[in-house]
């Protein structure tokens, strides 16, 4: 007789590192590059810039994670994100931010890696993310932005573009050459 226990936020506090809880597993995430790495941050203090100057929410880096309820996924990790919940002290923001930044890393690349980024991107929307973007440095497609309420239209955004996270992040902007600097 074989038994199994499905994981639980309790066990995704003890992990070291990025990780996410799908389907009662634990999904440690691979540390990324160095551009990654600094795109994901760009994106994370230009959002808490925002935050400074205008309130309304919390701006995140890498590396926290947000306790959700669907049935095969209990948390999301996004690289950069705004949240407008209550913030608790220790333990996991409660929901999803309304505004998460995917961006890829070495090995986001591919079709499955195309299906997996589509499935997240879903389950983003189904727990109340507004605007979702996959930031890809290596392409002239830099940021493909996705909104909630029209998930299966893309914006494009290129050097020299501005991007925005409306209406996630009422005004903010960011120009793409940021993540280039």
């Amino acid at each position: 007789m074989r038994l199994s226990t499905r994981a639980t936020l309790d066990d995704l506090y003890r992990v070291a590192g990025k990780a996410e809880l799908i389907n009662g597993e634990i999904v440690l995430m691979a540390p990324t590059g160095g551009r990654p790495s600094r795109v994901s941050l760009e994106i994370a203090m230009r959002l808490r810039g925002y935050e400074r100057e205008h309130g309304g929410g919390y701006a995140f880096p890498n590396n926290v994670a947000f306790a959700v309820q669907l049935p095969h996924r209990e948390s999301f990790s996004p690289d950069a994100s705004w949240y407008v919940g209550a913030v608790p002290d220790m333990r996991f923001p409660l929901g999803a931010p309304v505004f998460a930044a995917e961006v890829r890393s070495e090995y986001d690349y591919g079709r499955t890696a195309e299906r997996e980024m589509a499935a997240k991107r879903a389950d983003y929307f189904a727990c109340g993310t507004l605007v979702v973007w996959d930031v890809d440095v290596l392409s002239e497609e830099v940021i493909r932005s996705y909104k909630a309420a029209d998930p299966d239209h893309l914006v494009i955004l290129r050097r020299g573009d501005l991007a925005d996270a409306e209406p996630a992040v009422p005004g903010w902007r960011m120009a793409v050459n940021e993540l280039f600097a």
